[in-house]
């Protein structure tokens, strides 16, 4: 078990998963954490909390039923992260009347009660799991407005569909739209999450990392080895991208031998005490040649602007613009092709995205990252990367780390 480099109003430790080779975990959309990285439950009174505002949503919008399964609504509003199983977990949340966790018996010691939130109501392996979802669905009344949580596997979507014939179902928002805002402790287990890997950053950027002479997939590991050793107990990924492999955002650290006299890309992050953090920094292994040091002074600029664009109220499709039209008008627009960041929390990917699109004004408590890169195919690439959290006083970094294109002596 890894050792914790500070104890988090987020609950204990619980036990370490490494991947390596930059893999992200296969457990979940967009990166979505295991229970390895789960926080342990909060006090009743803040899932109390919880509840009350998502029914009030359900009720502005006209939401009869909400159905979460899998992902992370659901340890969001209860406390309890399920895992990926052919099994059903659903929790059942009518507007009106009580909601319950629907779980597998072998499952249901794994789930902290929390009175008055939910009842936890197990299912034996002879059941239909989903003809009782229909059934307690059919206990709170009239059931037209059905919303679901995005991770539910189909199968279980279209078994219940012919059982609740007259429902009309739609994406749950309603539970992912709370989780934007963070509160203050989640922002503080953002802020310790960010700073563990802050710390790894300054070791890579100090040459304390080897890299010359080590495979991608070798440098990862360590990476990998690192995060876990300042706290966290998951590693999500561990991007390591060497020449022209950096030039693919999302490259799988493999093989290939780390040389002298060129870009290395780094971008990892894992889930510290249930929260997650998400850094990506460039070295330069010798002296950088004027075109890369040229392009990532304009990369520099326009992470630096777009950060500091995000104040509360400014459109997420501003930040995104902001960084955009400073790399577009260095000649470089066609080499940066994703956007420019992507909200973060329980999840390593979640709302808001800082996209062009996206019209939502930022609020305070929103977590994201402003990560702009620049990638010519079969040369180079290059992105940097910091969470941001907006403010009423601004934006304010969760990572600090030299934001420069450090050159190593080798």
């Amino acid at each position: 078990m890894a050792r914790s480099s500070g104890q988090s109003p987020y609950g204990a430790l619980l036990h370490t998963t490494t991947v390596h080779r930059g893999a992200r975990l296969p457990t979940g959309q967009n990166g979505a954490m295991n229970t390895a990285g789960a926080a342990a439950p909060l006090a009743t009174s803040v899932y109390a909390d919880r509840m009350a505002r998502a029914r009030a949503q359900m009720e502005a919008k006209g939401i009869d039923l909400l159905l979460l399964s899998l992902g992370l609504d659901l340890p969001y509003i209860t406390g309890y992260n399920a895992m990926p199983l052919e099994r059903l977990t659903m929790l059942v949340v009518p507007r009106d009347g009580e909601a319950r966790l629907v779980v597998p018996r072998m499952e249901a010691a794994r789930v902290t009660p929390q009175p008055g939130v939910f009842e936890i109501h197990p299912w034996g392996e002879t059941e239909n799991p989903v003809e009782i979802v229909a059934a307690l669905a059919k206990q709170a009344g009239p059931t037209r407005e059905v919303a679901v949580g995005d991770q539910m596997w189909a199968r279980f979507l279209v078994e219940l569909l012919p059982l609740l014939p007259a429902a009309h179902y739609s994406r749950a928002d309603v539970v992912t739209s709370m989780r934007m805002t963070k509160d203050a402790a989640e922002i503080a287990a953002l802020k310790a999450a960010g700073a563990a890997v802050d710390r790894i950053a300054a070791q890579l950027q100090a040459g304390d990392i080897p890299l010359v002479g080590r495979t991608e997939a070798e440098v990862s590991a360590d990476l990998s080895e690192r995060i876990i050793a300042e706290g966290h107990q998951v590693t999500n990924f561990a991007i390591v991208a060497a020449g022209a492999n950096a030039a693919s955002p999302h490259h799988s650290a493999g093989d290939r031998v780390i040389r002298k006299d060129e870009i290395l890309l780094t971008d990892f992050g894992g889930t510290m005490n249930g929260y997650c953090s998400d850094i990506t920094r460039c070295v330069y292994l010798g002296t950088p040649p004027a075109e890369i040091a040229d392009a990532y002074a304009v990369l520099h600029e326009a992470q630096r602007a777009a950060a500091a664009a995000g104040t509360v109220g400014t459109p997420c499709e501003e930040v995104d613009r902001v960084a955009r039209r400073i790399i577009t008008d260095a000649g470089f627009g066609e080499y940066f092709f994703h956007r420019t960041g992507h909200g973060i929390g329980l999840d390593a990917h979640e709302d808001p995205y800082i996209v062009e699109g996206n019209g939502l004004p930022l609020a305070a408590g929103h977590a994201y990252s402003v990560e702009p890169g620049i990638y010519v195919e079969g040369k180079w690439g290059m992105r940097l990367e910091d969470i941001i959290v907006a403010t009423d006083d601004g934006p304010c970094p969760m990572n600090v780390a030299n934001h420069e294109l450090v050159s190593i002596d080798v």
